[in-house]
Formats: structure tokens, sequence, C-alpha cells
């Protein structure tokens, strides 16, 4: 690893900035050095992220890059600022997805779960979470994230297990936590039950099957409609409204049930609506929650057709063993071959999918366990409305939040998978009680049997993530150092997508178990999306590897682009552009540090002093520096990280680089060596700050750079957070070099205009419009001739423009430049021209706004004032340019 030099530059920078050699030797030196590490500030105030744990599936995608980086960008701030920082880091064991990854690859392998049974097919999935959990590691060692290793946590570790099994026993013992048989979201597909927001609704072009059942006395039949014929082989009635007059005479009689020659009653129920449809609907308890409600009503047979694996089972009778879809063609084939069906409409409607495997869900009678919802979503619900709740970056997602909470249904918890928390219930298969424990139950309480089972099931993975805040820092154990420390979390970051999935279930969850909020802040962004907008995936190709990005630009282009160039809460479109953008942005730093430390020499810190003349531009550089560390470490408060990069990419790029840079180079080549000093102290010390501003934004060139400057300290990661300071704070030098960029800005916009290079020489005069102005053109006139490229400069307050020349028109002054034989009087009379109808146009812009009534009611004092100020100006520029309109004319 490289030595570095604490108290002076190391040796000289490299022509190009290398990011692979950087990224590598300066991730393994923070790791060695400990800096991430909480707790190294006995004394400050605690910042603590919970990293929302990544599932041990897979790779990390440009979405948990993009997570990451900003809540990176929040610890290495916080930590510069003097904050004991905690990021700590973990992975989820993911149920579902985990299992049908290591169900696929067993597959392949020709063997299933069962083959191996539970204890070998765990190791198995062991195996699997070890693999890409290292994998994750490096991809978030790539990324340069400032993670404090040595507390990592994964939801299926003992101290997590231990704070599992303690929320059941403690919300089954309050009688929130209860079993019973009821209708749940089934996948076939895992076998497993879903909760209701594991369940993506999509569109999907069906049918609208009319079936006929038949009476069983008096002839005739009462027509019901259903998207699922082959559930009917479950149907134990057909309810109709008790005050629809056309079956109010008909309840209480028998129906045939086609193809299936069973009875079954028609009953009345207030659920069906007599207005839609026939008023008549068939009702299967076992296969459908609304119909499981009536059944329960009216005492009805729940009959199960389908088994775990969406095949018809024996209830379902000669279709024993079909597919639920080949059923469905099969029994419409023999309706219609029967005489029972009427008509086949085609039907859009919303179709449940397994958001984990894609398969279309089933609603499925089973026997689960269930959370009480309603009080623990209350708490939250109150503490929301009382102002002791979260708070949402944006607002808007607290409505979806409090909607969610308000219209809360029972959870299923258990799903019938072997990775996972198992639920901590034991059968006693002597007497039948159930006993629900912290530990392994070893006898029956009731019977003293000790032929005891273990429930199956394992708990829903959003169960275990519910607790990750607090579970992460030792709870239950209240007096744990870290949960004492570190808990509430200052701020979860997330993507908007699992509001309902998790964030809600972490918010009732702190309230329940530790009686706070989990974090005070929620910062909700968007996601990463495709250069059209589309959303990423797999089918579609146009994922993005973050590595692949890393590799290819960068570490601190592709977390300078994901996290700039976002708004909160809106979705990212991700650009190859941008990220190229980002790395020529690193180049443009790289490159003004190279020149900045070829000119500094041997400098050390103690050499840095800033009580010398100033000049003006070393004036305006400190101030404009003043400003934008106010303005970033404002903007990073409230989480606005692509104002935050716009800011710093202006300071940098057009402040620092293109003006303050090349105005430097005077006094740097100059032989006044007092003027050198200063400008080389002022060099430093604003670099030195603008690395740290940039610092949590790009970690590995500022840390490159800065291990090169005149430094204090190991490490910039530890730096002190930059802050104004009032004696950098020079509005009048700001107002100077505004007027010198204006005037130079000009005279290059001639030269271009009329192809005149920077390297002819050229007469220039400056009318300044009063003597306050003048008086600064003056101090500042080697300014002028170095950067206007002038053969002879005339500064004054009343000087004649020559016949032939061109001009311009600034704030406080006018330019002239005598170009005879150089321009095209012609030519030179339309740019002026086409210049005078842009200034009519902002004098008639500002005179209507002025002259708006209502403009000038509710608009502030300042705001006229300024208003004002702009017509004056116009007006001003305006006249002048008409005035040589007139000269060139005459």
């Amino acid at each position: 690893m490289t030595e570095i030099n604490e108290t002076k530059p190391t040796a000289e920078m490299p022509t190009t900035y290398d990011p692979k050699e950087a990224e590598g030797k300066w991730y393994d030196y923070w790791q060695q050095g400990g800096y991430f590490k909480a707790g190294q500030r006995k004394d400050a105030e605690p910042y603590t992220i919970v990293i929302p744990p990544p599932n041990v599936t897979g790779m990390l995608h440009i979405g948990h890059a993009m997570d990451f980086t900003i809540q990176d960008i929040l610890i290495r701030t916080k930590r510069m600022q003097g904050f004991d920082t905690l990021w700590l880091p973990g992975t989820d064991h993911a149920g579902i997805a985990t299992q049908a990854k290591v169900e696929q690859k067993l597959r392949e392998e020709g063997v299933s779960r069962y083959d191996l049974g539970r204890e070998k097919f765990l190791d198995r999935v062991w195996d699997w979470k070890e693999h890409y959990a290292n994998s994750i590691r490096k991809q978030w060692s790539k990324m340069g994230l400032s993670l404090d290793y040595s507390r990592e946590r994964f939801t299926l570790d003992e101290g997590l297990s231990a704070a599992v099994r303690e929320v059941f026993v403690r919300l089954y013992e309050k009688g929130l936590i209860y079993r019973g048989k009821y209708i749940i979201n089934w996948d076939p597909a895992a076998r497993t039950a879903l909760s209701d927001i594991e369940v993506e609704y999509k569109e999907v072009q069906g049918a609208l099957y009319h079936l006929n059942y038949p009476l069983k006395e008096g002839g005739g039949f009462i027509t019901v409609a259903t998207t699922r014929p082959e559930t009917m082989l479950g149907d134990t009635a057909v309810a109709v409204h008790p005050e629809d007059c056309r079956y109010k005479h008909l309840i209480g009689q028998m129906l045939i049930l086609p193809l299936t020659g069973r009875e079954i009653p028609i009953i009345a129920d207030e659920y069906v609506e007599m207005d839609f449809g026939s008023g008549a609907v068939k009702i299967t308890p076992a296969h459908d929650p609304n119909d499981f409600e009536v059944g329960t009503r009216h005492n009805l047979p729940q009959i199960l057709v389908m088994d775990e694996s969406g095949t018809m089972n024996a209830n379902a009778g000669a279709y024993q063993g079909l597919d639920r879809f080949d059923c469905r063609k099969k029994i419409v084939a023999d309706l219609k071959e029967q005489g029972y069906l009427a008509k086949i409409e085609e039907h859009i409607h919303q179709v449940g999918h397994s958001e984990r495997t894609g398969a279309v869900v089933e609603p499925y009678l089973s026997t689960q366990w269930f959370v009480k919802m309603q009080p623990l979503a209350d708490k939250a619900i109150a503490a929301q409305k009382n102002g002791t709740g979260v708070h949402f970056v944006t607002e808007r997602f607290e409505k979806s939040y409090l909607h969610w909470m308000e219209n809360i249904r029972d959870w299923c918890i258990s799903r019938q998978l072997w990775w996972g928390h198992r639920i901590p219930a034991w059968y006693c298969k002597s007497c039948g009680e159930v006993h629900v424990s912290r530990t392994e139950v070893d006898a029956c309480g009731k019977c003293g049997s000790t032929d005891l089972v273990q429930d199956n099931d394992v708990m829903d993975t959003w169960f275990s993530s519910a607790l990750w805040p607090f579970s992460t820092l030792g709870w239950p154990n209240t007096e744990s150092e870290d949960y004492k420390r570190y808990y509430p979390n200052s701020v979860l970051v997330t993507a908007y997508d699992i509001i309902l999935f998790w964030v809600s279930r972490m918010i009732f969850s702190g309230l329940e178990y530790t009686g706070k909020i989990p974090f005070k802040d929620v910062l909700i962004h968007g996601l990463v999306r495709d250069s059209e907008g589309r959303k990423m995936s797999k089918s579609l190709g146009n994922g993005v590897d973050p590595l692949e990005i890393i590799d290819q630009y960068g570490a601190d282009a592709m977390r300078y682009m994901i996290s700039t160039g976002i708004t909160t809460g809106q979705d990212l479109r991700f650009r190859i552009e941008k990220v190229e953008q980002a790395r020529n942005f690193a180049n443009k730093i790289w490159n003004a540090s190279r020149f900045a430390l070829m000119n500094l020499g041997d400098m050390k810190v103690e050499d840095i002093r800033l009580d010398g003349k100033l000049g003006t531009a070393d004036r305006w550089i400190l101030s404009r520096l003043n400003e934008t560390v106010g303005e970033v470490t404002r903007l990073l408060d409230t989480y606005e990280f692509g104002e935050t990069g716009r800011l710093l990419y202006n300071f940098i790029w057009d402040d620092l680089c293109d003006w303050y840079i090349e105005f430097s180079k005077l006094s740097l080549y100059s032989e006044d060596e007092a003027a050198k000093a200063t400008t080389r102290s002022v060099l430093a010390y604003v670099l030195d700050q603008t690395l740290r501003l940039l610092h949590p934004f790009m970690p590995y060139i500022t840390e490159e750079i800065w291990q090169h400057l005149p430094h204090e300290g190991e490490t910039i990661t530890l730096a002190a957070w930059p802050t104004p300071k009032a004696e950098f704070a020079a509005p009048d030098a700001v107002r100077e070099m505004e007027l010198l960029m204006d005037i130079i800005r000009a005279v290059r916009n001639i030269r271009a205009e009329v192809n005149v290079p920077m390297s002819k020489k050229i007469e220039l005069r400056v009318n300044a419009s009063d003597e306050e102005t003048y008086a600064i053109l003056s101090r500042n006139e080697d300014y002028l001739r170095r950067f206007c490229g002038t053969s002879e400069l005339t500064l004054g307050t009343g000087l004649e423009a020559p016949e032939k020349a061109m001009t311009a028109v600034v704030t406080g002054a006018e330019l002239i430049l005598p170009l005879a034989g150089l321009i095209d009087i012609t030519q030179e009379i339309a740019r002026l021209e086409k210049e005078l109808q842009t200034l009519h146009s902002e004098v008639d812009r500002v005179m209507k706004k002025l002259g708006n009534e209502g403009f000038v009611a509710k608009a502030p004092a300042k705001v006229i004032e300024e208003e004002k100020a702009k017509l004056a100006d116009y007006s001003d520029k305006r006249d002048k340019v008409a005035a040589r309109i007139a000269e060139l004319r005459g």
C-alpha cells in the first residue's frame, strides 16, 4: 500500500488519472485505517444509517448502486462534519426468491429439495448465501462505500433470529398473532402463501364465461358469470340479493351443478349487486376471498379442487390431474357440448401474479399464521398524525403510506418454504396443544408428552426485515451499547416501490417493540430506468451492470452521475453520455489540480497564509467558495443531491478552473514573489476546501489529489467539513469580477464572430459608465490586457468610437474594438440590429411585468426593485446599441 505523508505533498501527480489504480489503493487504505468504524468519537452526536439489505439472490444492479451511493454521500458528509457515524451493512435471506434460485440450480442437477431433505437442502442454500454475500461485499468495495463491516448483519444470523422469535412470541401472547383457515394468495410455482403486497396485478386479455345452472325442480335455470370456470367444481351455492324480485321466489331451492350432478342451494346475501350482470353469483368458498366470507356467513362447505401446484385434485372428479388452465379449456368444451355454456365474452381484467416467480396467483383456502394488523397500524397512524411520526422526503409519499395503513388487512406471515425463520410453534401429537416459544419445546405443558413436532413453515421475509433498524443493533437487549447509542436511525434511504413492503412495516414494528419511530427521516428516491424511460429488466435486455460502468469509467464517474442526476422522488433515466460527462468532469479536476501542484512547489500546510494582500480574483474566489460551502451544506441537509451536483459542477468547472486558475497565472508567472506566495496560498486553500466538498460524491479522485496537496491528517475521509467564514465575504470583489468576466466574454464573442483568433492582438477601448466603474477597470487593467489579448488598451469615461469598429455593451461599460479592415460594416450593423431586437424584447417584457397590477400588488418589494433595475439596465444597453447603429450608418 502507498505510504502517505501527513504534512506535505506526495510525489508529482501523473499526467492522467487512473481510476483502477486509485480505487484499489485507497479502499484498502481506508479499510486498514479503520476510518469507517463507528464509536471512535465518544462525545460526538451519533448519525446512523442501516443499509437496506440486498437479497442474496445474485449480483447488485444499478438501482442498488444509486441507493447505496446516496447513503454513502450522507455518511461521508456527516463523518467530515464530526458526527459519530454508523453505516451498518447487511444482507437479506429473501426466502422465496433465494429458495427459488437454489431449487432451479438443483433441477439443473436433476434433483429436488425433497430428494436432499430439509437439512441438506438448507446446507446448499447457506453455500449459495455465502457465495453471493461475498460477491456483494466486493461490489460494495468497488463502489467505494464507507460501511462499518465490523457490524455487518444477516437477517438469518443468530441475533436477528432471536429478535424474530421474541417478536413472534410477544405478538402471540398479546393475541395479535393467530392461526386460522382463510383464503390467501397462493403461488403454485413456489408452492407458498403470499402477502397481499407480494402480488402484482397485470391487465390480461381474458374471457367472461356465462354458465347456466339448471334448477332441480320446475325447469329453468340461473345464469352466472365467471372468469375462472375451473373453480365451478368447488361451488357450494349460488347467491342472489334478498330484495331481487327476479329470484326471491327461488331462494332456498336447489340447483344442479353442471358436470358434477351435485346439488347446491340458492342463498340470499346482500354481498350480491342486483344491477351487475345477471344478479346471481356462484359461490366458491375455497377459491375466492369474497366467497369465503359469504360461505362463512351461511355455513357452506369449503371444497378445494386444486392442490398446491395448481393441479386439479380428487374433488375435481373426472378432471383430476389436469393443470388448472388445461382444466379450464376442458370444462368450457364440456359445458358447451352439454348445453350449459350460454356465451363467452372477451374480458380485459386485472390478474394477480406472484411478485417473485411470475406465476398467476391462485386464491386458495389454507391454514396459515396471521398478524392482526389493526392495533399495530393504529399506533403508526396516530404517531404520523400527531407529529411524532417519521418525516417523509418528499412529503407526498406520506399519503401512500397512510392510505395503506388506514386500509390495512391482516398479514399472512407463514410461508411454505424451508429457507427462512421457522415458525416457533410446536404441536403435541398426543393432545394437539400448540406451544409457541422462544426456545425449543421438549415436552407438552398440557399432557407431558415428548412427542412434539415443530411447524414446518417459515415466516415471511418481510417479518424479519421489519425489525432491521433495531434488531441489527442488539435488540431485544435494550441495554446493548449500539442500541442505546444508534437507535433510532437518522435516516432511511430507499426507493418508492417498497414503501408498503418494507417502510411501513418497519415503522409499526419500531413503535410496537421499541416505543420509538425507527428512523427520523425517510428519503424516498425513484427507480433507475433506461434512456427511454423503461423499467430495466432481463426480458428487455436493458439492464446496466454497475461493475461494468465502474470498469469503463471509474467509480467516481458512476457515483456522480447517478447521485446528482436525480430529483427527489423522481425516476432517473440512465444515459451513458451523462457518465462520460462525469468522467470528463473528473479529468477537468485532475488537470486543474496538476497545474496547481506544479506551481505550489514544496509548500507545506504552515505556508498557507491568507492574510497577505489579496487581489480581486483572490478575494472573488474565496467569496464564491464561501457561498458554495454554505449552499452545498444546506442542500445536502435537505437531500437535494441534484442541485448540489449542479452547484459543485459550476463552481469547479467555471469559477475555479476556467476563471480563477487562468487569472492566477498572472501572479504565478510574474516576478512579484509576494503576489506568487499569496496566489499559491489561495490556490492551495481553495482546492483543499473544494475537494472536501466533492469528496462524498467522488471519494477516490478527491483522496488521490488531496494526498498530493499540503495537508494535515491521514485521509480526506476524516478531514473537517468546510464552513463559511465571514472574513471571506467580498461582495465588492464579486461585482468587480463579474464586470471583468462580462468584458472578457464579450470581447471573445466578438473575436469569434469576426474570426479573429486570440493569438492576434487587438485594440480595445472601454467606456466606463461612471467613475466608480472606471476605478475598477483601472486597478484590474492587467487582467483585461491578458485575457482580452490587447495590443493597446484605453480606459475612460467618454471615449469616442472610430467609424469602423465593433462594439458591445455590458453592465457598466461599453466596449469599442477598432477593427478597421477586419470587419464587414454591413455584417456588423446586422449583428447590432439583432442585438437591438433582443434588447427591445427584454425591455417590453419587464415593462409589461411592472405594468401588471396583480404582480406589483403581490410581489415582494425586493423583487419589484430587481425588476426595475433590470429595466434600467436593458434600456441603457438598448439606447447605446441604437446609437452605435446610427453611427455606423452615418
